[in-house]
Order: structure tokens, then sequence, then C-alpha cells
């Protein structure tokens, strides 16, 4: 071997070897890091606290305002049920797990923060499914708490072990399956955040058992209690061991537990400045503001002075139904689509051209549009088909309203358009008093109905509504007596709401008397948390609509397809069942008709003395309708 072979084999040996003792190092760098070891190197595992990730659970809520947790019991979620309890959430456990889901939906709403429900996991979650979608359409900020099976047995077939988080991300904005107790507080902390931040809506949080449970509990169920003492036992042992400390590693360093800040949109200055311009250039202007408007930062009250000192007729949907009162000169009920088409500019404000607005073909093409909301994609909707946006604000509804008037202080519009438009209101209601007189086969002419209900409905209740025709009805005739006192579904036009946004509602509002107005299909879905209202001592008022059938599917299925088939119900006593399960019932029929106001005096004063009531008033079926809530 040449002298310079020889040197060149001399440094080649040292080279790999130091390779090869990195790759070593590296390795085993690698694998003390995935097992957890290096981590523990600074943080403790304290094994004999009876800590749990249920208080970690608890405590995030508590510095959030958290004041109410709506779940189904399951013992997957125990311990965070037991620890809310401790910290003063009041825990309300419903008969169904969608009830939870509606109640947390009504909170969101109602008080501008993150509605909370926590439920079992497997059928626990899948049985929230349709109020979670229900709340992402409704744009409701709600945090879902679902359990899970152990992290240790995750695909190994354990009880209710289904893949969860596939499941809840098309619904969500934000899912997370948390894995270490340590990972509780700031997991939490960023779904709440997400919740309400850009266009709100739910949230997922998979909260595994092992991680919920004290230390020396899932010591119990995980690690055995005597070594074995093969090599292979020992292995076994050894990993569990070590999967357990990993679980409970730095679980309780202190760490922050309050909210973080939001993202909310905000419309630019010169994006303002453009719609003040369109606006003051108006002859016949319009808006149509929707619930994204009564959103936080901006209070109803402020919205409502703003839309008076705009001084623009409007029309109000969603949650923004009720936010002028009752009966005020710019707010216009009725004829809508034929409003918007004679309109030379129209605000739309947290409103979108889907199914409600004719998908745009209900705007005309020589009107002016300007659109705001925080959803761009949402916002666009149609626009490439059936209507263009002069102005699209990507930003929050209510902020922009208040910079609008501001931007147009002094700017005045004849009053000849509103009074057009009133007057529309007039021959409408015109209309509606002269079906209250119509004769009906049997039973009580619902129309007649809900005006005595509008007569007597007080200045602090809070209306929600359940159901197809008689709701819908009800939607033109029964006025919420202020802001945010009105409660519907939403878009996606779910039945089953009602006795879930009745607990929300009175839960925030103990001293509003809630008025439920519900169809008798939609009823079905309520009925047993009645017990739930007697339970808990939640005082509130079910009016049915009782016609005995599907009537709003009727209406149409019959003459276009010649059956009735599916759409049939009975003259149930749904009064004698609420009493069954300990609320009150009482029954409007022909035979009383001259006593309904004295009848729903009865119930309110039966609320006031802390009672739930039915009230089962039986309907005849007309030949007219009122269309769909979903306006």
């Amino acid at each position: 071997m040449s002298t310079a072979a020889a040197a060149a084999a001399g440094s080649f040996f040292p080279s790999f070897q130091l390779l090869v003792c990195g790759s070593l190092v590296a390795a085993v760098l690698g694998a003390a890091y995935r097992l957890g070891l290096l981590y523990r190197l600074m943080h403790k595992v304290d094994t004999v606290s009876i800590q749990h990730g249920g208080e970690s659970v608890a405590a995030v809520l508590r510095a959030h305002g958290v004041k109410f947790l709506f779940t189904l019991v399951g013992g997957h979620i125990s311990p965070l049920l037991v620890a809310c309890e401790k910290l003063g959430i009041r825990v309300v456990d419903t008969r169904h797990e969608v009830t939870a889901v509606f109640a947390a939906d009504a909170v969101a709403r109602l008080t501008g923060t993150v509605g909370v429900v926590a439920v079992t996991a497997g059928p626990g979650l899948t049985n929230t499914v349709t109020a979670v979608k229900n709340a992402q359409i409704a744009q409701s900020p709600v945090l879902l708490l679902g359990g899970a099976a152990s992290t240790l047995l995750k695909n190994r077939g354990a009880l209710q072990a289904i893949d969860q988080m596939s499941l809840f991300r098309p619904l969500c904005k934000f899912c997370a399956s948390v894995n270490r107790v340590r990972d509780i507080v700031p997991t939490l902390r960023t779904a709440m955040a997400a919740a309400q931040s850009g266009t709100p809506g739910p949230v997922f949080v998979e909260l595994p058992i092992d991680v919920l449970y004290p230390y020396f509990m899932v010591q119990k169920e995980m690690v055995p209690a005597n070594p074995p003492k093969g090599l292979m036992g020992r292995a076994v042992y050894w990993y569990l061991e070590n999967y357990l400390a990993n679980l409970f590693a730095g679980a309780w360093e202190p760490r922050p537990e309050g909210p973080l800040p939001l993202d909310i949109p905000q419309a630019s200055p010169q994006q303002v400045q453009r719609c003040v311009e369109i606006l003051s250039r108006a002859k016949r202007p319009l808006v149509v503001l929707g619930s994204q408007a009564l959103l936080p930062p901006t209070p109803a009250s402020k919205l409502r002075a703003a839309v008076e000192t705009l001084g623009v007729p409007c029309f109000l949907g969603g949650m923004a139904r009720g936010l002028l009162g009752q009966n005020h000169p710019l707010h216009i009920r009725q004829n809508r689509s034929a409003a918007l088409k004679k309109a030379d500019v129209v605000l739309l404000a947290g409103v979108v051209c889907d199914f409600r607005l004719s998908y745009g073909r209900v705007l005309s093409r020589s009107s002016k549009i300007i659109i705001v909301n925080r959803n761009r994609k949402e916002m666009l909707i149609n626009s490439d088909m059936f209507w263009k946006p002069q102005e699209a604000v990507q930003g929050d509804v209510g902020s922009f309203v208040l910079k609008l008037v501001e931007g147009l202080q002094g700017q005045t519009w004849a009053s000849d358009w509103a009074e057009e438009l009133r007057q529309a209101d007039q021959q409408k209601e015109k209309s509606f008093r002269e079906k209250a007189t119509m004769p009906v086969s049997q039973h009580l002419n619902p129309v007649r109905v809900l005006q005595l209900v509008e007569e007597t409905l007080p200045d602090n209740s809070i209306l929600v509504v359940d159901g197809g025709d008689f709701v819908g009805t009800a939607a033109h005739l029964v006025q919420p007596r202020g802001p945010l006192c009105w409660l519907d579904p939403g878009a996606f036009g779910t039945l089953g709401v009602g006795a879930g946004f009745a607990l929300g509602a009175k839960l925030c509002r103990p001293d509003a008397e809630v008025w439920c107005l519900f169809g008798d299909g939609a009823f079905g879905y309520s009925l047993i948390e009645f017990d739930t209202f007697v339970r808990h001592k939640i005082p509130v008022m079910a009016l049915i609509g009782n016609d005995a059938g599907w009537t709003q599917i009727s209406r149409e299925q019959v003459p276009s397809l010649g059956s009735n088939v599916a759409c049939g119900l009975a003259y149930a006593d749904y009064h004698k069942a609420a009493m069954g399960l300990g609320a009150q019932g009482l029954l409007l029929s022909r035979e009383n008709e001259d006593q309904v106001v004295k009848v729903l005096r009865d119930a309110q004063q039966q609320c006031r003395d802390g009672h739930p009531v039915v009230i089962n008033i039986l309907i005849g079926r007309t030949d007219f309708r009122e269309g769909s809530i979903a306006v």
C-alpha cells in the first residue's frame, strides 16, 4: 500500500467512527425524546397527588367566565363534571345530548360568550351532531368537550371508541385531542379563542379518560400491581410505567388559564368611506340586519342607537329580530322582497344571499349593494350568478355600522320612502286581521290565537320558536320586545331546538319570561326535557300549536303528489304528558276559546311560582300559510 493510500485509510476510519457514534447518540436522544425521558429531566411526575385533569378543565372554564356546563353524564367525563360543580359552575344535565348542545348555543347567543357542553364518548358524541352542525351554520361559539377511550387503548377496540376527530372536523372550526394532562389548559384556551375569533362557531376538544382521572386511578387500570418475571413481561411493564409517567409529567405546574386575545376582522377606513359615499347618494336606501350584527364587541344598545341615528328603513332577521323593540317606525316587517326590488342602495349587514334572499335574485340589478360580513366566502355566495356587490367588506358588522353612521352624521332621507314601506306593512297587517276572523272547521283559528299571544306577551319576555307551519305564522305576528329576545334555529331549519334554547335562555336571564312557541311535530323532540325543567326548577312556558300533523309539509305534498302519507299526527294530550313529568299542563280548545288570555295569564302565574307549563292549543288546519321561520 502506498503512503498516500495509508494516510487516506487512516483519516477515513476515525471519521467513520465519529459518524457512527454521532448517529448512535442522535438515535438514543431521539428515542429518549419520544419516550419522554428528556422532558422528565426538567418536569416531575407527582405520583402522590390526588389532583385530576377534570380540575384543570374546570379551572380554565372558570377563568373564562363560564357559569353553566350542560351535559348528559357518562363515566368518561365524570371528573370534569365534579370539578366544575366544586368551582361553582352550575352543571345542568339533560335527557338527550342534543338538548345540552342547543342549551349551550342559546347561552352563546344571548351572552356573547362561549357556551359549553360536555358529553361522554362514542354515542354521547354522535348524538350531538345535529346540534353542532346547527351551531356551525348559525355561527354560535360553542365548546364541545367529548370523552374518549384511554389514549393507551386507541385503535384497540375499547368501549365506545370511534374516530371522533374525523366526525367533528367538518363541523368545527378547531378540533384537538388531548394526549397529556399538561396539555389540557393550553388546548382549552386555544379552543375558546378559536370559537369567538373571526366567524364564530363550534369547537371540539376530545378528553380521553386517562387524562381526566387522578394518577393513582389511572395507574391501577394501566400498570399491573406486580411486575412480571419474564424478559418480555418486564419490558411491557417498563413501557407502561413510562407511558404513565409521560401522561402526568408536569401536569400540575402553574399555567395561565385566562382568555387569549381574539382575532376579529375590521373594515378598513377606506372601505367605510366608500360605503359612506354610496349611501349618501341614495334616495331609497334599505338595511337588512342579520345575526352577526349582534356579536360582540358592539353592545346591542349601541347598535340600536346607531340604526336609529342612521334613519334608514330596515328589516331584521335572526338574532337581530327585536333590536328596535316593538312597532318601531324604522322597522319594516312585511313584503321584504318587494322592498328590496325598489331600493336603490341596499346594505346587507350580516346577511348572505342564500335561499333566504332567493340566492340574490330578489335584489335588483340596478341597486347598489353593500355587503358586510366576517366570512368572505359566505359574503360572496352566488355573487357569480345572480347579484354583484358594489362594496364587499370583510369585517365585524356591528363595528362597521357604528363607523358608517359616524361618517354619515347629519345625512337624512326623504320620509316618503319609509312611509311607502310602512303602508305595505299596514296592508299585510290588515290581511292578518281578516284571517283571524275566518272560520275553521274545528278547534281554534291559529292566527287569532297568535294575535292574543302578541297582545299578552310581556316586555321582559324571550321568545323561543321551534316548528314549521304554526311558528312560520308566529314569525309574522308575534314581535320580540327587545334585542336578543328571539331564538330560532337559523338557516339550518333544525326542528328540536326548543327545549335546549329555553333551558339556556332561562338560565342566562332568570328574571325573563321564556315563551316557547312549538309546532306539535317539533314538540315531540322536546317533551322529555320537561323532566329537566322540573328537576332543575327552570320555569318556562310552552305553547303548542297542535293541528295533528306535519302541516307545513302536507300543504305542498298533498296538492303536488296526492297523498298525505307520513304527514299525519294525532291531537295528542301533550299537556297530560307534561303533567306526568311533573310540569303543569293546560288545554286550549274550542270549548274554552273565550278563555285564551285567561289561560295565558294563568300559565304566566304558574311560571312565576316556579313551575314549567305546557299549553296544548288545539288549532284547526287553515287554507292560508305565512311561510317559513327561516327568513
